[in-house]
């Protein structure tokens, strides 16, 4: 059961405004996770960014969420940089601030945290890492590249069946600025809204 306060959130995200254009962008991962459901295989996503730090963990965790959401079994959400840096501080504090619980694992430069969605569903584990790194699968996932940069850097990812490049605008630059709250809000609806309708689309 997903958290009532998460719920809330979700239940008022609005698909509708999802631009026809945006909808294109998203099908290669609509048709992605359809296929692993149709050939009853493990669905295996890999969110991708420079730093693994903002919008590919925003990303892993709504994406977790909104599978179980709409009750997806076998749905297994990863995240990863082209280099490792830790997750901003205000990607957790957005998150709480959405009814997700967030425990810190172990604290140090790159802190550990163990985001919980749900009562009974193991929380999703936020640290930054390489897309490549052994926490990650090796092979039969698809990488969603969240970023351009990293669309740019990595021509090849190693052992992913698909490629799919979902970029987002970054956070970061309003970072120390008054909007700073705002838009992390404002790009995790997005994400949110964006992953809700790709879950939505997945036919029984």
């Amino acid at each position: 059961m997903i958290y009532t306060d998460i719920k809330k959130v979700i239940d008022v995200l609005k698909i509708e405004i999802i631009s026809e254009e945006r909808k294109t962008v998203l099908q290669p991962l609509i048709d992605f996770i359809q296929l692993k459901k149709n050939n009853h295989k493990d669905i295996r996503l890999n969110f991708i960014c420079t730093h693994n730090s903002r919008r590919s963990h925003l990303s892993q965790v709504w994406a977790q969420t909104m599978a179980s959401y709409f009750n997806l079994k076998n749905v297994f959400c990863y995240s990863g940089g082209t280099e490792a840096t830790a997750l901003f501080p205000m990607v957790a504090e957005t998150l709480i601030n959405y009814g997700f619980n967030i425990k810190t694992i172990s604290e140090g430069k790159n802190p550990i945290y163990a985001i919980k969605y749900s009562e009974n569903e193991h929380p999703v584990i936020g640290f930054s890492k390489t897309y490549d790194d052994t926490f990650n699968p090796k092979s039969e996932f698809a990488a969603i590249l969240t970023c351009s940069q990293a669309d740019a850097g990595c021509p090849f990812i190693a052992g992913a069946e698909k490629r799919i490049p979902v970029t987002f605008e970054d956070p970061k630059a309003f970072d120390n600025t008054p909007q700073q709250t705002e838009k992390y809000n404002e790009r995790s609806i997005q994400i949110a809204t964006e992953l809700f309708y790709v879950f939505s689309q997945i036919k029984s």
